[in-house]
């Protein structure tokens, strides 16, 4: 049986430390501790009222929270290829602390072999050989552990169950790129990512990071034409735009509460855009909303990402500017919750040739500090740095 240790402690907690019995949770060994304190005291055994005792699942491992995060993203192939022992030794040649690990990417491919029979069993790609033992070498290195999980792109449970999927004229419906999405107003699909995160948190995982949190981009265009349901959402006295923000938001809800006994943060990566408007009308983001039920919450602000904003043509050519800018707005935004969650943003260290007749800017040392001295400044000290080939700028001073 796991162990496990008490979170809230009750009466019933307090009684069994008096009596020096351990915090267990095993079913056995609880129907023991009550029969042993029945013998031992005068109170009775329905005295202990132990099932209001929360237990927290614990993984054995054991992770200092960084002064702050301050991490790259890795895939899935990067952890189990060559590249992983370069990327461990720039984390330990810098400030750098932490890794974001791929444990379910962006086609929906979970990067680990789960076990015979698991719901995942079909999407899983052998990348990670041994998820624990990979998780005891961070340990080790005290290298901060997060997990990355896509929620609602997902080509692979598209395709595999289509009944969770939009469907245009019968088929599975793809976007622009091919890609396919599952259906937020479907609790079988907030189940099957949260069941999933709560393995990765038994890994030992610190923090789970939920990606993806939306339905597709420019989706307000389209929604009427594609074939779904809108499950619970559809009889709400309110329009489309309002239950998709109701449904992405409640998947954020449900998920921060089936992790409350994982002992993990729950993050949620959002578009820096959906700070700086009431929400995003085809996506369903709220940035409060949202804000409102994480502990964590980062804004992917890449340069790159943002046509002419905060007065700034080009964007991808201010590094500094761009993030300056942002990082007012967002503070803004979260002084005005009751209890905001960590901020720690997503900063561009990649070329955006699409965006350029002839050569990009260049992203190197100058490009990538500009974007975290900007955050600094408006006393953001949290950041991670995201370069999809997981290949990262060299020298570059993580505390300018």
């Amino acid at each position: 049986m796991e162990k496990a240790q008490f979170k809230h402690i009750t009466f019933a907690g307090i009684l069994m430390v008096g009596l020096g019995i351990p915090y267990i949770s095993s079913g056995e060994e609880i129907q023991t501790a009550r029969t042993y304190a029945a013998n031992t005291t005068s109170i009775q055994p329905a005295d202990i009222d132990i099932p209001f005792a929360r237990f927290t699942h614990d993984s054995g491992l054991n992770f200092a929270y960084p002064d702050a995060v301050r991490g790259i993203y890795v895939t899935g192939p990067s952890v189990g290829g060559s590249k992983f022992d370069s990327l461990v030794d720039l984390v330990d040649s810098t400030d750098l602390n932490t890794m974001v690990i791929d444990i379910k990417e962006d086609h929906g491919n979970i990067t680990f072999t789960p076990e015979k029979g698991s719901p995942y069993e079909e999407a899983a790609r052998d990348y990670i050989d041994d998820p624990k033992k990979l998780l005891k070498f961070l340990e080790k290195k005290q290298i901060y552990p997060i997990a990355r999980i896509v929620v609602f792109k997902d080509s692979v449970l598209a395709n595999s169950q289509p009944e969770l999927t939009f469907k245009e004229n019968g088929k599975v419906w793809t976007n622009g790129k091919g890609e396919s999405f599952v259906n937020p107003f479907k609790k079988e699909v907030w189940e099957y990512n949260v069941e999933l995160a709560k393995q990765a948190a038994a890994f030992g995982f610190q923090e789970i990071q939920f990606d993806y949190v939306r339905f597709p981009e420019g989706f307000e265009h389209y929604d009427k034409e594609l074939e779904y349901s809108q499950g619970d959402y559809k009889n709400l006295d309110m329009t489309n735009t309002k239950r998709r923000v109701k449904a992405v938001t409640d998947f954020v809800k449900y998920a921060k509460e089936q992790l409350a006994d994982y002992n993990v943060k729950v993050g949620v990566d959002i578009f820096g855009y959906s700070a700086t408007i009431p929400e995003a009308p085809g996506i369903g983001q709220n940035f409060s909303k949202i804000a409102e039920n994480v502990d964590v919450i980062s804004s992917m602000i890449y340069p790159s990402h943002w046509s002419t904003y905060f007065g700034i043509d080009f964007p991808d050519k201010h590094p500094y500017q761009l993030v300056n800018s942002y990082a007012k707005v967002e503070n803004e935004v979260l002084g005005k919750l009751d209890n905001p969650p960590i901020t720690r943003p997503w900063i561009q260290d990649f070329e955006a040739p699409w965006l350029y007749d002839k050569e990009p800017t260049h992203y190197g040392k100058a490009e990538v500090e500009a974007q975290i001295k900007a955050l600094q400044e408006n006393g953001i000290d949290e950041f991670l740095v995201w370069n999809a080939a997981n290949s990262y700028t060299q020298n570059v001073d993580y505390t300018p």
